[in-house]
């Protein structure tokens, strides 16, 4: 609004969804600007050029995809400055306007793929082989510094990082709509949790996409999930469009999952889990409902579910293996790690408002000065997005004869968003993260940087602090039988 207000003789160019969107955001926030200035809008419809003199060609590039319909890139032949838009950023910001040492970005990125990218592997990946075609030097994306000097490492990583996700064998279809943009958050966040579980995410806005192109993609899928706004006490027409296609093309035997923001009633999300329950379906969480906005707590909760229902897969997929009799011929190597043992300790960690824990055994000392260690994370563990570089967390290492009691607290199953705390009694460290009164000892950690290696995330950390609770206790050790299975 303040653009146009200073510079009324601008045009914009965007996709035809920007421009959807953009006069739907003048009409419900600054409806005043539309009554007092003329919008000038130049849609691109395919991939055009704009002729800015002395040399400056602009080719607009569309790379849309469900989370953004309206994506656009656009390269300048002059400078070969190539605008990514959200593709190649990263949620950092400093003062430095190049990638210089740009290896200490290497995590942000990697987050920034797996929040944002990742959900849309399908497109993304169309969007670099028309992008390949642009004789880059400098990539300039919305978020973060401008790329110069890790443009091609970074291009690979993109293109290693989105083979790792097509190729999974278990795929789900995330079909939703968006009205204020809520409802696609929502969906974001339980993309989060089913890509970290190593399930694909095929997601699917519904207001852009044709019925074919659904059929198509929930054929493929082995569980669906469908989220919707309610708007006027109903779903968009777009979305009972595509709940009609899933339920006519599709057997009951996928797993199903509904979610939704609201303003005030909720019948969409109502609607969804009638139809879905009604024709035998079962459900990979209990149906999330959202008024208005979702928190920081809400959207950790969500991406818990999304991991949930990424583990439902992944557990009915092992037990229909067995059935057919699948066996693993490297079974022996899984007997003998079987036979490294670790001690028990159980993790915590706090961030604001969202805490975290989880029951460790691969835990060991890394180093003496400074004094260090490195936990295994499985990447669907809900605390994994709670540890990154830089972050505080306290291992509370179990002492044996006592430690059953929390051990079993800490293995049960948590709903999404439930207080992994409740009944245990814990007291607030230096670092802010909970300590168990009833551990052998502590240490306070601060995360110095985290390898991914297969399934897990391999954390190392400095001790900052520590502490021995039980003078004469001894360490409780984890025995196992076969390396397949903590």
């Amino acid at each position: 609004s303040q653009v146009i207000q200073v510079a009324p003789q601008a045009t914009i160019v965007c996709s035809n969804p920007g421009a959807k969107s953009l006069k739907n955001l003048f009409e419900t926030k600054y409806p005043e600007t539309l009554e007092n200035y003329k919008i000038n809008l130049q849609v691109v419809k395919g991939e055009e050029t704009l002729d800015l003199g002395q040399g400056h060609i602009l080719e607009f590039i569309p790379t849309s995809n469900p989370r953004y319909p309206d994506h656009l890139c656009t390269y300048d032949r002059k400078t070969q400055v190539l605008y990514t838009d959200k593709l190649f950023g990263a949620h950092i910001c400093t003062d430095q306007v190049l990638d210089e040492g740009w290896i200490i970005y290497e995590e942000d990125r990697r987050y920034y793929f797996d929040c944002l990218i990742a959900p849309h592997a399908r497109q993304i990946a169309l969007a670099l082989e028309k992008l390949q075609a642009k004789p880059a030097k400098i990539y300039a994306p919305a978020h973060g510094s401008l790329i110069k000097y890790s443009l091609q490492e970074l291009t690979n990583s993109y293109r290693t990082w989105l083979k790792q996700q097509t190729s999974q064998e278990l795929k789900v279809a995330l079909i939703y709509a968006s009205a204020y943009g809520n409802t696609a958050t929502i969906a974001q966040a339980i993309a989060r949790g089913i890509t970290k579980a190593g399930v694909t995410v095929e997601s699917i806005n519904a207001e852009f996409a044709q019925p074919d192109e659904i059929k198509s993609v929930v054929s493929e899928a082995v569980g669906v999930i469908m989220g919707s706004p309610t708007l006027g006490g109903h779903a968009p027409t777009q979305i009972q469009t595509a709940l009609g296609i899933i339920l006519a093309n599709t057997d009951k035997t996928k797993t199903v999952g509904v979610f939704g923001s609201y303003g005030w009633s909720g019948e969409a999300i109502d609607l969804l889990e009638s139809k879905f329950r009604n024709a035998g379906y079962t459900f990979g969480f209990e149906p999330i409902r959202v008024k208005f906005k979702p928190t920081d707590n809400i959207l950790k909760a969500c991406e818990e579910a999304g991991t949930d229902f990424a583990q439902t897969l992944k557990q009915a997929r092992k037990r229909k293996a067995k059935q057919i009799g699948i066996t693993s011929e490297s079974a022996r190597t899984e007997q003998a790690l079987g036979r490294i043992v670790g001690s028990l300790s159980v993790v915590t960690t706090k961030q604001g408002e969202l805490k975290g824990a989880m029951l460790a055994s691969w835990v060991s000392q890394a180093t003496f000065n400074p004094p260090g260690l490195t936990v295994a994370v499985a990447k669907e563990r809900a605390i994994e997005s709670l540890m990154h570089k830089g972050s505080k967390f306290t291992l509370n290492i179990l002492a044996e004869g006592n430690h059953q009691p929390l051990m079993k607290h800490f293995l049960k199953s948590f709903a999404p968003g439930e207080d992994r705390f409740a009944g245990i009694e814990t007291i607030e460290g230096n670092n802010g993260c909970p300590i168990i009164k009833d551990s052998l000892a502590y240490i306070e950690c601060r995360v110095e940087n985290r390898m991914e290696c297969g399934d897990h995330w391999l954390f190392y950390a400095v001790a900052e602090t520590g502490n021995l609770l039980q003078s004469d206790g001894l360490t409780a050790v984890h025995h196992r039988k076969s390396g397949s299975h903590y």
